[in-house]
């Protein structure tokens, strides 16, 4: 029990930095996209900031993968 509690703890801690890293990127991203595409207020620039994040989101995680898979 004591293991699996000292695990759990763990997790949490590695997701709680993960969490802060991704909210550190989101600051970074908004930035540049309100560099580059003016402000950010709105939903249409919203609508748009989160388009372009998935995007990125979902190519890095492809991305990652096919290089998690040539090292197996």
């Amino acid at each position: 029990m004591k293991k699996e509690i000292i695990e759990k703890i763990a997790s949490l801690i590695v997701a709680s930095f993960g969490l802060v890293a991704a909210l550190a990127w989101n600051g970074a991203i908004q930035a540049i996209f309100k560099k580059v595409f003016g402000t950010a207020e709105g939903v249409a620039a919203t609508l748009i900031y989160a388009f372009v994040v998935t995007i990125i989101a979902v190519v890095a995680t492809i991305w990652i993968a096919k290089i998690i898979d040539k090292k197996k």
